[in-house]
């Protein structure tokens, strides 16, 4: 099966105000994530074609838009990254009741995520 993405990440060095903005901009539903990092959770729109995503605060790591393609097998899939020239990016992590995320960087330096959902974990 190939993968997919599933979820974006825009960065901004004023989170709350760039919810605001994409917002007022296009109508896209953004709540302040209750979890234990500043996130902002974007709903773009249901019953229609499209991924929701996030709005996280501007670092190093994320310095431009950051797409997340759902995987089967994280371990697997960050063993092929390091095959095929890229490298990975801190650890991988739980996100609760989502699943394991892993982000990565392409040869060119380009920074994506990895999750594989807890359904997947469970198979």
């Amino acid at each position: 099966m190939a993968s997919r993405v599933v979820h974006f990440e825009i960065p901004a060095s004023d989170p709350e105000n760039a919810a605001r903005f994409y917002s007022a901009a296009f109508g896209w539903r953004i709540d302040k994530w209750d979890g234990p990092q500043e996130y902002w959770l974007v709903t773009t729109g249901e019953g229609q074609p499209g991924i929701d995503g996030g709005i996280v605060q501007r670092t190093s790591t994320f310095e431009r838009v950051v797409n997340t393609v759902n995987v089967d097998d994280i371990a697997r899939a960050a063993a092929r990254i390091g095959e095929l020239g890229g490298t990975l990016v801190g650890e991988r992590f739980t996100i609760p009741g989502i699943g394991d995320m892993w982000y990565a960087q392409d040869p060119d330096g380009n920074t994506f995520g990895m999750l594989q959902l807890v359904e997947a974990a469970a198979t």
